[in-house]
Parts: C-alpha cells; sequence; structure tokens
C-alpha cells in the first residue's frame, strides 16, 4: 500500500470514528494503533509509552493549574468589578458601554485562559446591564460572542499551552507572541463597534451624566486586583523569575487570594473549581495522549514527511498554503473544538509549515486566530451555545449577530500573515535581551 492510499485510509477511518460518536481521544488513538499495526509488529508497545510520555511532561504541569485558576476566578465577583472599573472610562467613545463588553473579556481572559468561561462571566453582567440602558441587544450579543474568544489568544492561553506541547514550542515564548495580536484584535472590535455607533445614532441610548476624574479612578480602583493578578503571572515568567508552571502555581494562591479578600471563596465553591479543574484537564490530557501516539503513528508511516515534500515539490507559494490552511481549519472549526483541531492536525501540519519556511511560534498564533473563529461559527460554536444558554435565542440569530465580529477575526488572520512581526517582534525581542 502506498502513502497516499494509507494517508486516504486512515483519513476515512478517523472521520468515521469521530462521526459515529467516538470520544475524540480514543478516536485519535484507533487511528494510531492501526496505522502503527500496519509498519510495526507490536504497537501495543508504542501506545503504552507515547500515552506516558504525553502525560509525564513537566510543560504540562501548567495546563491543570492555569485550568483552575480560571474555575476559581469564574466563581468570584470579578466580572462586577471589572465592568464598573472600565465603564467610566467609555461613555464618552462611540458606542459608549458597548466597549465595556470588549475591554472586559480581553482582561477576563488574561486571567481565565478559556473561552468559554469568558464569554459566560462577562455577560452573566454586561447583558443585563446593557438592557436596562437600552442599548442595541443584537450588537452586544455579538460583540460578547465574539470578544469571549479573546480567552483564547491572550495569556495565559489553556490552548497555547496545548499548541505549544503538541508542537513542541516555548509556552513562555508563545504567550508572549498572543500580546499584540490580543491587543490588535481588541482595537479592531471596539473599532467596529465606534464606525456602527456613528452609522446608527438612533440606536444608541441618551448619554449618560459625566463624572469627575475622581470619581472614576475610584471606580477603577476594582480592576486593580485583577491587574495585579496578571501581571504576578506574566511578569514572572517575563522576568525569568519562575517558569510557566511555577507562574500557574502563583496564579493559583493569587486567584485563592482574591477570592478570600472579595469574599466570594466558600468551601463549596472550592471544591466545585477542583472538580470543575479536574474533568477539563483530565479531558484536555486524555485527548492529547490519543494525539502523541497518533503522532508517534504517523511518523512511522513516513506520511507527514511525505506530505511536506510534496507541498515543496508543488511549488505552492506561501501565501497559498496559508490560503488552502485557513479554509481547513475553518471547516474544521464547524464540527470540532479548538483542541481537538490542534492535536488533530499537528501531526501532519507542522512539518509542512516548516518546510514552507514559517516560524512555528507564528503559526500557533494563526491556528488559534481560526480557533477563535471556529468558536463563533455555526453548528458547533461553543460560544454560540454559552450566548444561546444565556439569551434563549436562537443559535442562528446569534451566528449573524456575530458576524460582523467574525470579519474582523478574518482581518486580524490577514493582517498576521502580511505583517508576520505582529506575532514575532515582541518575544524575539524581549527574550534576546
Amino acid at each position: 500500500m502506498g502513502l497516499l492510499e494509507l494517508a486516504l485510509l486512515l483519513l476515512v477511518l478517523l472521520i468515521f470514528l469521530l462521526g459515529s460518536g467516538v470520544w475524540v481521544a480514543l478516536g485519535l488513538a484507533a487511528t494510531g494503533y492501526v496505522a502503527m499495526a500496519l509498519v510495526h509488529p507490536s504497537p501495543g508497545l508504542f501506545l503504552a509509552g507515547a500515552y506516558w510520555e504525553s502525560a509525564a511532561s513537566w510543560t504540562l504541569a501548567a495546563l491543570p493549574m492555569f485550568i483552575w485558576m480560571g474555575e476559581i476566578l469564574f466563581r468570584t465577583r470579578l466580572s462586577n468589578e471589572l465592568f464598573n472599573g472600565i465603564a467610566p472610562w467609555v461613555r464618552r467613545l462611540p458606542g459608549r458601554l458597548m466597549h465595556v463588553n470588549i475591554f472586559a473579556c480581553g482582561l477576563f481572559g488574561c486571567v481565565s485562559g478559556s473561552s468559554a468561561a469568558t464569554c459566560a462571566t462577562v455577560s452573566k453582567i454586561a447583558l443585563p446591564e446593557l438592557a436596562k440602558r437600552g442599548y442595541d441587544q443584537r450588537t452586544a450579543i455579538g460583540s460578547l460572542a465574539t470578544a469571549g474568544t479573546l480567552g483564547l489568544l491572550l495569556p495565559p492561553s489553556i490552548i497555547m499551552v496545548v499548541y505549544a506541547v503538541a508542537a513542541e514550542v516555548s509556552i513562555v515564548r508563545i504567550f508572549i507572541a498572543g500580546f499584540i495580536p490580543g491587543l490588535m484584535v481588541v482595537v479592531l472590535f471596539s473599532a467596529y463597534i465606534a464606525i456602527w455607533a456613528l452609522l446608527n445614532p438612533q440606536k444608541q441610548p441618551a448619554a449618560e451624566p459625566s463624572t469627575s476624574f475622581g470619581h472614576k479612578l475610584r471606580q477603577s480602583a476594582q480592576l486593580i486586583p485583577c491587574v495585579l493578578l496578571i501581571l504576578s503571572v506574566i511578569g514572572s515568567m517575563l522576568g525569568g523569575i519562575a517558569t510557566a508552571t511555577e507562574a500557574a502555581a502563583f496564579g493559583v494562591a493569587g486567584s485563592l487570594v482574591l477570592a478570600a479578600v472579595t469574599g466570594s471563596l466558600t468551601w463549596q465553591g472550592f471544591k466545585d473549581s477542583l472538580a470543575g479543574a479536574t474533568r477539563l484537564s483530565c479531558m484536555i490530557l486524555f485527548i492529547l495522549a490519543g494525539a502523541a501516539f497518533l503522532t508517534k503513528a504517523m511518523a512511522l508511516t513516513g506520511i507527514p514527511a511525505a506530505l511536506a515534500a510534496a507541498v515543496a515539490s508543488a511549488g505552492l507559494g506561501p501565501y497559498a498554503i496559508i490560503a488552502i490552511l485557513t479554509v481547513v481549519y475553518i471547516l474544521l472549526g464547524t464540527s470540532l473544538d479548538g483542541v481537538s483541531m490542534i492535536v488533530l492536525t499537528t501531526s501532519v501540519v507542522v512539518p509542512m509549515v516548516q518546510q514552507a519556511g514559517f516560524d512555528l511560534i507564528w503559526f500557533g498564533i494563526f491556528i488559534i486566530l481560526l480557533v477563535e473563529i471556529g468558536q463563533i461559527t455555526p453548528p458547533l460554536g461553543f460560544n454560540l451555545f454559552v450566548m444561546q444558554s444565556m439569551t434563549g435565542k436562537e443559535q442562528t440569530e446569534i451566528a449573524l449577530a456575530a458576524l460582523p465580529f467574525f470579519a474582523m477575526l478574518v482581518l486580524a488572520v490577514a493582517l498576521i500573515t502580511v505583517f508576520p512581526g505582529l506575532v514575532t517582534a515582541l518575544p524575539d525581542y524581549l527574550l534576546a535581551r
């Protein structure tokens, strides 16, 4: 059997397994077992070895800690404090409190690392407040559904850790690489809201009374604990004081202190946060273990190397390869979650992009932006489900409300492709010092 026939057989098998409802982790492992069995007499030994190696990783120890940090903060009053702290400063911007959705999601994403948690937590306070003041509900829902994805792009992002482990790149470097693209997406979202507000003045409520500078500062004081937590986690890594895993431990300790100080740390909440972090961590680790075995199997079959050679011989330019991968990942986003998208494709795609001359840190941010798009793409966009549960509206209506912000994410993908320095410049500068 040739490599092309083998690749098609494995692809059909994987699609069949995933389509039949088999867990993603088991589908990946089963496909890897079949691939391994065709080229090696003892695939079971490789299966055990791959599972052990994927789990016994010091780098991966950061994952459950960052997840637990987000679970703790999800159960605090942080969303109220973010809304109240940001609101006084945006009342004079076109779109006024709509911008709070964007900035609050950006800040909460920096401490939660999760798209769904960011979307749900900020929406819980923002939607009622905006509705009470008479803001356009459609734009509010679309901005929250999409801005919630900032939890993936701004460090410490859970999915960044998954990509770093799968592609064997530095977690700290990819964390730093997410800052400029993340801020760029925040600016793009806010710019759209401002333009929309200027074009639709009749959909804006009356301006609220102005407040003194001192009042704004007092309101913003509520942001200090959140900002200090972000600085302690990210700053400890940038300053070389802590590894990503140690910084994650600092983050958990800081979030526990923050929850205790705000009076939202209860014994039941503590147990719920621990259980939630355990469930999500086990799911992701199981998927990574299945992907690790599939990666080993694919390497032994020689399929990734053959595909990389085929791409090189096809004479496709870098932009053509990126255009093809963009379409592929957007299609994958309609039926797979972000973690599955990354671990499913890394073993095949990474050799191809390396052959084409792309930086793997840049490619990680590129994939994460496409995963963000997948979070708001029907029928399985997870943020659509979150907003559907919070508003009671149909998924199609929410997806249409998010469409302009979807276009902003596509624009962000185009910008980092044309100007890759937006991703690579900051980590190169900071880590070279």
